[in-house]
């Protein structure tokens, strides 16, 4: 086990010296937020007739295969690297199910934006803390946030997705749910402080 498994840069160094072990941890620290940003692009556009986990794992696949191309040093680049590997694989997925007929690049570019933009709608005012941890500081804090939101109970990280990362209406999220829009309107508010509860600790 390595002495820097919770540092990306350093695994990252590791990674590149052709240590799949560190390649593996590295990728592991993504895991959540992948499958975030996954699932939403999921119920959009394929209904979710697959499971986020899938396409992160084969998105993982592909990194493995195309890990000697990326040339970035930090974090950001590396994140925005594997949003890249995330919009191919997902648009791969379309084509399939939907038996599209536009450019791949044209499809696998409007994912990329789609992917971009859940990426920052996921730290658009979430949490709040008036003095991050040096961990906060130097990560990206929509991946901890994605780590954070993946320790909360299956019915709060629901309506924290819905509502946030879908961007549906309070009456569209009852719907999803089953529930009374007062009662999810009750579920978002517990949700959201659960949320940044798990964040305090985990930064």
């Amino acid at each position: 086990m390595h002495a820097v498994a919770g540092n990306p840069e350093d695994l990252l160094r590791l990674a590149r010296r052709g240590d799949g072990q560190a390649l593996g941890a590295l990728l592991d620290l993504y895991r959540n937020y992948l499958k975030l940003l996954a699932r939403v692009q999921i119920d959009r556009r394929l209904g979710r007739k697959v499971d986020a986990s899938d396409v992160v794992q084969e998105t993982f696949l592909a990194v493995h295969r195309f890990f000697g191309q990326f040339r970035g040093q930090t974090e950001a680049e590396l994140v925005a690297w594997l949003r890249q590997i995330l919009a191919g694989t997902l648009a791969k997925l379309v084509r399939h199910y939907h038996r599209t007929q536009r450019r791949r690049l044209a499809l696998e570019r409007d994912m990329a934006d789609e992917l971009n933009r859940s990426a920052q709608s996921m730290d658009a005012g979430l949490v709040q803390h008036s003095s991050p941890s040096q961990q906060a500081a130097r990560r990206e804090q929509a991946v901890l946030l994605a780590n954070a939101l993946a320790k909360l109970r299956l019915d709060y990280r629901e309506v924290v997705v819905l509502r946030h990362l879908e961007g549906l209406s309070f009456a569209e999220v009852a719907e999803q749910m089953g529930r009374s829009v007062e009662a999810v309107k009750k579920l978002w508010a517990r949700a959201l402080m659960q949320l940044r509860n798990q964040w305090e600790e985990d930064v």
